[in-house]
């Protein structure tokens, strides 16, 4: 796969790689057809790995990248870096809240804007994954740290899309309509992906605030819904664990191979 993705454009290798994030949602929505409700071990210690991926990447293969490259261009990395980090934050805390209103004032049904929830969360993530591919042009990230942060977000992305199916076939839908929900939600992180990657070519001043405000969302996802959803698991202690390997996995990878 990585040596597929090495001779291609960046924002070729952010299209596939959004893709395949896609695909995980996509593989999520399709347990419809299997099971009427998943193994909920197993869904927790997918979110508990993910978490550790992407907190390990938001350093590694983000924050450290934008530090170096903020130097690189005069800029004053403790300025730049905090504040693009906040920006990332600040974005996924208006989507939840937007989100939340519409659940809140909408009379459609609670599956529905659940839907909707998660496919507005899912457009910073495609961003993420954009600015990561993006990045590589400019020598200050490897292609096994970006396509490593595209895998942390499609692995939570896998429940997500279960997580809109399921109640939705349980509530009565049929299968094919149950599955056609779960994945139309992951169809926006392609189209952000190629943005992000697109934006990043563009304008090489914006890089380091860029990767910093990536960080700042994959962390804000983490921290406020990957981490909390796994540890509402009986084994909590187990799951923490879970959280560390995916933690040690991304570090590995990007520090041995980056």
């Amino acid at each position: 796969m990585i040596e597929f993705l090495e001779n291609l454009n960046p924002v070729v290798q952010a299209l596939l790689a959004t893709l395949m994030t896609y695909l995980f949602t996509m593989a999520g929505s399709a347990l419809v057809f299997f099971f009427k409700k998943t193994n909920r071990n197993m869904m927790d210690a997918m979110l508990g790995i993910a978490g550790g991926v992407m907190i390990a990447a938001s350093f590694f293969s983000l924050l450290a990248p934008a530090i170096d490259k903020a130097e690189g261009l005069g800029q004053t990395p403790w300025i730049i870096v905090p504040l693009g980090f906040l920006l990332g934050g600040i974005l996924l805390f208006i989507t939840d809240k937007i989100s939340s209103k519409v659940i809140k004032n909408s009379s459609n049904k609670k599956n529905f804007m659940l839907m909707l929830s998660i496919t507005i969360h899912n457009i910073p993530e495609g961003l993420v994954v954009g600015l990561g591919f993006g990045s590589l042009i400019y020598g200050d990230a490897s292609l096994m740290s970006a396509f490593m942060l595209a895998l942390g977000i499609g692995i939570q992305n896998f429940p997500e899309g279960s997580s809109i199916s399921l109640p939705l076939r349980r509530s009565g839908m049929s299968r094919k309509k149950a599955f056609f929900f779960g994945q139309i939600s992951g169809i926006v992180e392609p189209i952000a992906g190629v943005l992000g990657a697109l934006l990043i070519l563009k304008i090489e001043s914006i890089l380091p605030i860029s990767l910093a405000f990536a960080a700042g969302a994959m962390i804000y996802v983490v921290v406020e819904e990957i981490i909390p959803e796994s540890q509402t698991n009986k084994r909590k202690d187990l799951m923490a664990f879970f959280t560390l390997i995916g933690f040690i996995i991304m570090m590995v990878l990007d520090v041995g191979l980056g």
